[in-house]
């Protein structure tokens, strides 16, 4: 893995720590109840969710991608995914007063430490957000096909995206309370937004992966 996909992958992580969502608000609210170890008790639980989805959009499509890795229209399926996922978290009909019901609502204070408890809760809350899954699955076709289907080189990549996100989530944890006051329904709105236009842009870039190569577009950037 060269060192533009792991800057690359690093980025994926940092934006994925600040997507707005239960898992989001749970953690804050941990931290902030139970203290950093509990948070990162709870966060770890996130991760392996993550670990699973991965495990699944890989594994689950391994057999197509290795038919179809030099195929373009894959890079086009796998943006399209990260396109429709954009659009769903930009025009999610939330306004900013159920945003900050919904902040509200995972208040939920905890009488007594149990990390293993914190841990599962975690991985649930995780595992069942079909979008967390989307938007695996849409990187998962894309990445394998983009790093010739080399199993070291994909370890590698998503483990850089969990390093990633696990380090921005330290961070959260530890300015959790700062953050908390922050979250106002309108910073909430706001901030959803922005990630649903990333999504959008990143799934542009990748269909633009499959028609252009790589060299022409790092030019063009540069």
């Amino acid at each position: 893995m060269d060192i533009y996909d792991f800057k690359n992958a690093l980025l994926i992580g940092f934006f994925m720590a600040f997507m707005i969502g239960p898992v989001f608000f749970m953690l804050i609210q941990t931290s902030i109840l139970k203290g950093a170890r509990a948070a990162i008790a709870f966060d770890l639980g996130v991760i392996l969710g993550d670990i699973c989805f991965i495990l699944i959009g890989y594994y689950g499509s391994r057999s197509l991608l290795e038919k179809i890795k030099d195929d373009p229209r894959l890079f086009f399926i796998g943006g399209l995914v990260l396109i429709i996922y954009g659009l769903i978290t930009y025009f999610d009909r939330e306004n900013k007063k159920q945003a900050l019901e919904s902040a509200k609502s995972i208040e939920v204070p905890i009488v007594e430490n149990n990390y293993l408890k914190l841990f599962v809760k975690g991985f649930f809350l995780n595992f069942i957000n079909i979008g967390v899954l989307a938007f695996w699955l849409g990187t998962v076709l894309v990445i394998g096909p983009a790093l010739k289907m080399n199993q070291n080189a994909i370890f590698w990549y998503f483990a850089t995206i969990i390093l990633g996100y696990f380090v921005t989530d330290l961070f959260k944890i530890l300015l959790a309370k700062q953050l908390k006051s922050k979250m106002t329904p309108a910073v909430i709105y706001k901030v959803k937004r922005i990630m649903g236009i990333i999504l959008i842009v990143c799934g542009i870039y990748l269909m633009l992966m499959g028609f252009i190569p790589k060299e022409k577009i790092n030019e063009f950037l540069n």
